[in-house]
């Protein structure tokens, strides 16, 4: 796989077919896409211009500045009667040249992005990161204040690229009666989407704190209707031994 640096940005080439949907219409559609890493958490998608629909575009004049990438111009995307302002960027003479010639939509604007033929939501996967869930006989305890709010034997362990360790427990060995159920929602492009509860001990509520997957996505199917909890933030007891709270960006 090609791979091209400057500063904190790679690039690399993707495999994957890559289609984005925008007021009903594919907008974009390559088998060549651009894996950027404009962040160190996750890549974004860079399409070939000849990929690309140019009539949806309507250049702004605008532009946006990138200390790696140089200057983006801006334009606005228009199909179907719907229009969005600066959702598409082009770095023309951008110093990095992979990215010359290739365009960058704003990933929320778009109505759907798919990967081959399957929907993929959040940002796109990482071809770097793997995700193992593993069963485990290990005892897990979670205390939230000096309270404990699960015990399992039986946890299944879910092991991601460059994240800590997360114990998914059966809800039989929560205190579900501590859960309120929250109204935050958050996907994951290889987990799915998430629904959250707080954990309220009677002397604090301590807000989003748990969550679980009800229908993950298939490659996670072994943590459906498990629970687990924002370990930045609880006790976590591994057979007893109390763990290190991780520090991630989560928390």
């Amino acid at each position: 796989m090609e791979t091209e640096t400057r500063g904190r940005v790679r690039v690399e080439r993707g495999a994957k077919r890559v289609r984005a949907v925008f007021a009903g219409k594919v907008v974009a559609d390559t088998t060549r896409p651009l894996l950027v890493w404009e962040v160190p958490y996750f890549p974004a998608y860079y399409f070939p211009r000849e990929d690309v629909d140019s009539a949806s575009l309507e250049p702004t004049g605008a532009t946006r500045r990138s200390p790696s990438r140089g200057e983006g111009v801006l334009s606005t995307l228009k199909a179907g009667g719907k229009t969005a302002e600066d959702a598409a960027t082009e770095y023309p003479d951008s110093p990095i040249a992979a990215l010359r010639d290739h365009v960058r939509f704003e990933w929320d604007v778009m109505d759907a992005w798919f990967e081959e033929d399957e929907e993929v939501y959040t940002h796109p996967r990482d071809p770097h990161t793997r995700v193992d869930i593993l069963p485990s006989s290990r005892n897990v305890r979670v205390e939230v204040g000096g309270v404990v709010v699960a015990d399992s034997g039986n946890p299944r362990l879910l092991f991601e690229t460059g994240l800590p360790t997360r114990y998914y427990l059966p809800k039989t060995d929560v205190r579900l009666d501590l859960l309120v159920r929250s109204d935050k929602v958050t996907h994951c492009p290889y987990k799915g989407s998430a629904e959250y509860w707080s954990v309220n001990t009677g002397g604090e509520v301590v807000a989003d704190l748990a969550w679980s997957y009800r229908t993950p996505l298939p490659e996670s199917e072994r943590v459906a209707g498990l629970i687990a909890f924002t370990d930045e933030l609880v006790d976590v007891y591994v057979d007893g031994a109390l763990q290190e709270r991780p520090k991630t960006k989560f928390a």
